[in-house]
């Protein structure tokens, strides 16, 4: 199996962009037609393989159990360190190959893996069951900019 980045997490202006590759750039072509975006990228300064044979982590969430198995958390630290998460458009420049995001928890320099447009039959799930320990996190991507996270996790952002 083969992963090959296809552009990489920047900052351009204090604005939080993906910069795409000259040769992919033309898939952006219809993109700038949704709202929200589905952001594929490696968590590259993680990828080590001490972290990559982690299986078990110790209390991660505050109010979470002592031990959870590294598939029941959102985490970097994992076999293969792929990350995903839901960014607003602010723009898509499909000549040059840039696409302008209202924020995205990941490093500046971090490999793009993949771009997904965020559509509602694929990504809502109305009903859905989570743990007491994380039950009281926010419903929706709007509530959660607003969410104290720094309550929630056991180590420093």
């Amino acid at each position: 199996m083969e992963l090959q980045a296809i552009g990489k997490v920047s900052q351009q202006e204090g604005k939080t962009t993906l910069v795409l590759k000259e040769e992919v750039k033309d898939a952006l072509l219809g993109l700038g037609d949704f709202s929200h975006v589905m952001v594929l990228y490696w968590f590259d300064q993680l990828d080590v393989p001490e972290l990559r044979a982690e299986r078990v982590v110790e209390k991660p969430y505050k109010k979470g159990p002592e031990k959870l198995g590294i598939f029941a958390t959102r985490g970097p630290v994992r076999p293969n360190p792929i990350a995903v998460s839901v960014a607003g458009i602010l723009s898509v420049d499909e000549e040059a190959g840039i696409v302008e995001l209202d924020y995205l928890d990941a490093e500046v320099g971090s490999p793009l893996l993949d771009l997904k447009p965020y559509t509602p039959s694929a990504e809502i799930v109305q009903e859905y069951q989570s743990p007491d320990w994380c039950a009281h996190w926010p419903q929706s991507y709007e509530e959660s900019g607003e969410f104290d996270w720094s309550k929630e996790f056991n180590f420093e952002a």
